[in-house]
């Protein structure tokens, strides 16, 4: 019998899942065992989860080898090996200052990451995303951070909503009467829909971009000509430079950078005005003071609104658990090909 095992997300600000109460039931209907972590914080409540076992925070530690681990979020960052099998986003494979650690403690203790981001299909598409939601609630911060900027102060905290009709609303208050300008790049994905969709719920200008429009390689001075620029492209070695470290003092509109796709530290990242992430309590960081230029680079922007994109990841993701049962096949033997050549890569 398949044994999954949904833990809790031990980080702040973390409330989401990706598995609903009727992704559980569909599970156990197909012979799955279920064991789920109790989560006070998760969006939603553990007496919905019908017939799961139940476990504390943490419990996965000590679960049978044999299960398999799903989680959304980073692990406790304790060093400590992995011997189990995990489902979750590991931010490994792209060069990120933890990725290393986090393949050497899957390499010391014998288990294996399936990393949800490289769950894709015969396409090269992936599977299951937050993108949309990422793209909505990262265009929110953007323009909370940009009216902040117009008194010249930095974006107070963020907070989690229980609908996308309050996050509307709530920034709607915040920017009234003025609306700024928005450059959109990746306009055609998930997250760029996500953003627009934002947008157009407030009446903002949007100018949308895509691949036709970056294709020459750059420089695009049209960027600082808006008041706000998202960046919704999850770059690879392929993706130009969009804003360059020139923009810190070069004439521009620009006031706020709101990089959705989060990967400051990577060495495709095409925004080059800034290095580090931001948080929940820190929304913006102030990468040039006259004139001013914020940057928002919040990495799990999605559990802004935990519910709903809880459920829409987890709608997308089911088929896929169901088929857990042939892991060795299908998106999850692709997904542990990958792992298997980065681990090898170690030494």
């Amino acid at each position: 019998m398949t044994h999954l095992w949904i833990r809790a997300e031990q980080r702040p600000n973390e409330q989401r899942v990706g598995v609903t109460p009727a992704g559980v039931q569909a599970l156990l209907k197909a012979g799955f065992e279920i064991t789920l972590e109790q989560d006070p914080s998760r969006a939603i409540e553990v007496e919905a989860y019908a017939g799961a076992q139940l476990a504390g925070i943490g419990a996965w530690q000590t679960a049978p080898r044999d299960a398999i681990i799903m989680g959304l979020k980073e692990l406790p960052d304790d060093g400590l090996p992995l011997r189990h099998r995990h489902i979750m986003f590991g931010h490994a494979y792209k060069g990120q200052p933890d990725g290393h650690r986090l393949l050497a403690r899957f390499k010391a203790g014998g288990g294996t990451l399936y990393d949800l981001e490289y769950l894709t299909n015969d396409a090269g598409q992936r599977i299951a995303a937050f993108g949309y939601w990422a793209g909505y609630a990262g265009a929110a911060v953007a323009l909370k951070s940009w009216a902040a900027a117009q008194v010249g102060e930095l974006c107070a905290p963020v907070q989690a909503f229980a609908h996308a009709s309050d996050l509307v609303a709530d920034i709607a208050a915040e920017l009234s009467p003025a609306l700024p300008t928005v450059i959109i790049i990746g306009t055609k994905g998930r997250v760029g829909r996500g953003a627009t969709d934002f947008c157009s719920a407030l009446g903002t200008p949007v100018t949308s971009w895509d691949m036709a429009e970056t294709a020459h390689g750059g420089p695009y001075p049209e960027i600082l000509t808006h008041d706000i620029f998202l960046n919704c492209i999850l770059a690879n070695q392929d993706t130009p430079v969009f804003v360059t470290a020139s923009a810190k003092t070069d004439p521009r509109k620009l006031m706020v950078i709101g990089d959705i796709a989060c990967d400051p530290n990577s060495a495709y990242s095409p925004i080059k005005v800034y290095d580090q992430a931001t948080s929940w309590e820190k929304p913006a960081l102030r990468a040039q003071n006259d004139p001013i230029l914020d940057v928002t680079a919040i990495d799990n922007l999605p559990s802004i609104l935990p519910r709903e994109s809880s459920e829409d990841f987890a709608s997308q993701l089911l088929p896929s658990l169901l088929a857990l049962k042939q892991i060795d096949g299908g998106v999850w033997g692709k997904a542990k090909e990958i792992f298997d050549r980065h681990v090898g890569s170690l030494g």
